[in-house]
């Protein structure tokens, strides 16, 4: 770093991010180098990670969360190496937290207020609650999509790599109403302009966000998606049609084309969601910088059908353990489902308790275990598949001020969208 522009530095493996980024420059490399990405996350140090977080997300009723939330992404982060230097994540819990605390007094305030005179129109014109219902259903809609937007900015202005920021561009609300009509039009066509949708919503988010003083660039056009997209239309028309014809001429034996069918939806949306990944990455552009996505949909479809097979088999296992030693503890203290009233107290509570940590352990099962199974190896073929080109050009970009974001993903949290990881 040399009064504020980026040089990229060879890697031999051995430097801290700390270190490459006091390393000199090296002499200007060609226009046409091409940085690989890699992965060097392991999978039994990520088990440790969330099922500890876990663990300490579930004593502490839920609050750990934020915490359990930033120490999964600079894992995840962390393991992803464009050119040999690992990403970086920034974020705090304090600042998830307080952020979180801050949207929910907003939304509070803001869907008591419209409920209320919703609620009051729908009784007055109405006399029933039904249309308020649905109103307020309705009116929560743009707010997801504004939630989702805010937790893009606040996640990349928390990211970093090689010491260079990323950010993003005000626009919540103009994503919010994009989405929307974008969202309408796809209903009104049944569904056959969604490569539109994607593609207009990818663009508008990528034309606003920036890499240091580098602005990103989304190129292609929305018709190159369609080829992917076809894919989910026969299946997709087939599924309809199958649906019509068991609910109106109900005929059980539709149920047995769904088992066909199932499959077969399920392969083509994955192919579109990967492909169109893949394509819109290679049209991303960073200045000079490139993207050269080589994700393949069969692998990803590998990843989750055995992933979440994996995750379920474990789940039952557990179940299968939890029965066994609930019934060696109902054999051991005499008791049996028929008599369980005239257990002490004492064992009572005791029983009450192992199905209260039962119930949390199945969640807690599933989080760790996707992780492990799903969402760890589908970052790792995304990682291993990406190639930076033309990778010179990150010479001439520095660093941006810091977006300080003070309510961070605290509109994604109280809405519960995920947020990524």
């Amino acid at each position: 770093m040399a009064g504020g522009q980026w040089s990229w530095v060879d890697n031999p493996g051995n430097l801290s991010p700390t270190e490459l980024r006091a390393a000199r420059p090296p002499t200007a490399p060609d226009i046409d180098l091409n940085l690989p990405s890699e992965w060097v996350g392991k999978r039994g140090a990520l088990f440790g990670l969330a099922l500890k977080s876990g663990v300490l997300t579930v004593l502490t009723l839920g609050m750990y969360r934020f915490w359990m939330k930033t120490r999964l992404r600079r894992w995840y982060w962390s393991s992803i190496r464009p050119g040999g230097v690992p990403m970086e994540y920034t974020g705090e819990p304090v600042e998830k937290l307080l952020g979180f605390l801050m949207a929910v007094v907003i939304l509070s305030f803001y869907i008591g207020i419209v409920n209320l005179f919703l609620m009051f129109l729908s009784f007055s014109l109405l006399s029933s609650n039904f249309a308020a219902y649905a109103a307020s259903l309705i009116g929560v809609i743009p707010l997801w999509f504004y939630a989702g937007y805010r937790a893009r900015r606040y996640i990349l202005a928390r990211t970093r790599w090689a010491g260079i920021r990323f950010g993003v561009d005000k626009g919540a609300w103009g994503y919010a109403g994009r989405a929307l009509l974008h969202w309408g039009i796809t209903i009104l066509t049944l569904g056959l302009l969604w490569p539109r949708m994607t593609f207009a919503l990818e663009k508008y988010k990528t034309d606003r966000t920036w890499f240091g003083t580098a602005k990103m660039e989304q190129g292609g056009r929305w018709q190159m998606l369609y080829r992917p997209f076809l894919a989910v239309v026969l299946p997709g028309v087939a599924t309809v049609i199958v649906s019509f014809v068991g609910l109106l001429g109900e005929k059980p034996e539709t149920m047995l084309v769904f088992l066909l069918l199932g499959p077969w939806l399920g392969y083509a949306i994955v192919h579109y969601q990967v492909s169109a990944t893949r394509l819109l990455a290679n049209h991303k552009t960073v200045g000079t910088v490139g993207l050269l996505s080589q994700a393949r949909s069969g692998r990803v479809m590998g990843i989750y059908t055995l992933g979440y097979f994996l995750t379920v088999l474990g789940i039952l296992a557990l179940f299968g353990i939890a029965a066994m030693a609930f019934g060696l503890f109902m054999a051991a203290t005499g008791t049996y489902a028929s008599d369980f009233s005239g257990v002490g107290l004492t064992n009572q509570k005791l029983v009450i308790f192992a199905g209260v940590v039962a119930y949390f352990s199945v969640f807690l099962s599933w989080s760790v275990l996707r992780h492990v199974f799903v969402t760890m190896p589908v970052w790792k073929h995304y990682a291993e598949t990406l190639t930076l080109t033309h990778a010179a050009g990150l010479r001439d970009i520095r660093q941006r001020a810091r977006d300080e974001m003070a309510e961070a993903e605290g509109f994604a949290e109280a809405l519960d969208l995920g947020a990524a990881i």
